[in-house]
């Protein structure tokens, strides 16, 4: 099976400084670097890391080529990621000593693919491939439909989350992967302090996938009544610029590999674990031996 990914080429510049800069106030950085970034990109190679078969959809500025060689050099197929002349997206990040991060978006390319462009992206697509949709590129709709039509499974990690979303047909997901806001988002404001049972109810069919951080992950299936938890390994957090996004593509190479849920959840906190000990988001991003090595040495 293959995992194709509509989802975010972004440059990040990010920015070593000693706190996150507060209103009106200029801050020195310690150290900048340049690197390939976004969502849909550290998903991708995430996956592809894990040991899926991965096809990234996207678009990139032409001025930006080499942040498609660094998907290449990762495994992902990129023969679906064009060379536009619009300016890529990018993102100014600013990471604390404390690890935490402060992130800038701007979406350029990522917001102009049109549906043409998904479609003919999709051609090569059978029937139990993967969709992994993000909330970074423009099309996300159009993407659902298309993918019912091919009778894809669906992934989607709404991030970033903003109202539209529940507007979507969430429903017709295999797997959907929330943090805390994103649920309670996408719960509103229902009457019951149980975001849990807001969404089970509302989604019984999807396998929702709830990320805790430190705490670790925890999914729910309301039509079979499963609820797993998995505890975060407890590690020295260098920088968690894309920790969750190393967690949405482990996960979902895990189940796309015949994992069970447990095990997808254990590799996808173990390497979102792992991930956080280095800087930087695709640099960050483990290899499946290392990952397999950590739990063996790691208590479950």
């Amino acid at each position: 099976m293959t995992i194709y990914n509509l989802g975010s080429i972004n440059i990040d510049h990010v920015y070593r400084v000693p706190h996150l800069v507060r209103p009106g106030e200029t801050l020195s950085s310690h150290a900048l670097e340049t690197v390939l970034g976004g969502k849909g990109a550290n998903q991708s190679v995430a996956a592809a890391r894990a040991g899926a078969e991965v096809r990234h959809i996207g678009q990139l500025g032409r001025a930006d080529a080499w942040a498609r060689d660094v998907l290449v050099g990762a495994g992902v197929d990129v023969s679906t990621v064009a060379l536009v002349d619009d300016a890529s997206g990018h993102a100014i990040i600013q990471v604390d000593d404390g690890g935490e991060n402060a992130i800038v978006l701007h979406g350029g390319a990522n917001q102009l693919i049109d549906d043409a462009f998904i479609a003919g992206a999709l051609d090569a697509a059978i029937v139990g491939d993967w969709l992994l949709l993000q909330n970074e590129t423009s099309g996300i709709a159009d993407a659902f439909a298309m993918a019912n039509e091919r009778d894809l499974r669906i992934a989607f990690n709404p991030a970033p989350m903003h109202a539209d979303v529940a507007a979507l047909p969430i429903e017709r997901c295999d797997t959907l992967i929330l943090n805390e806001t994103e649920a309670a988002m996408l719960a509103g404001d229902s009457g019951t302090p149980s975001i849990e049972a807001v969404l089970q109810e509302r989604y019984p069919d999807v396998r929702i996938v709830l990320t805790l951080g430190a705490d670790g992950a925890r999914l729910i299936h309301g039509k079979s009544g499963l609820s797993l938890s998995v505890a975060a390994p407890v590690v020295d957090t260098v920088d968690t610029t894309g920790a969750g996004d190393t967690f949405v593509g482990y996960l979902l190479a895990s189940l796309v590999d015949g994992h069970d849920n447990e095990i997808a959840l254990r590799r996808a906190c173990a390497a979102a674990a792992l991930s956080v000990t280095v800087a930087g988001a695709t640099p960050s991003i483990p290899a499946a031996g290392s990952v397999d090595e950590f739990l063996e040495a790691t208590p479950s």
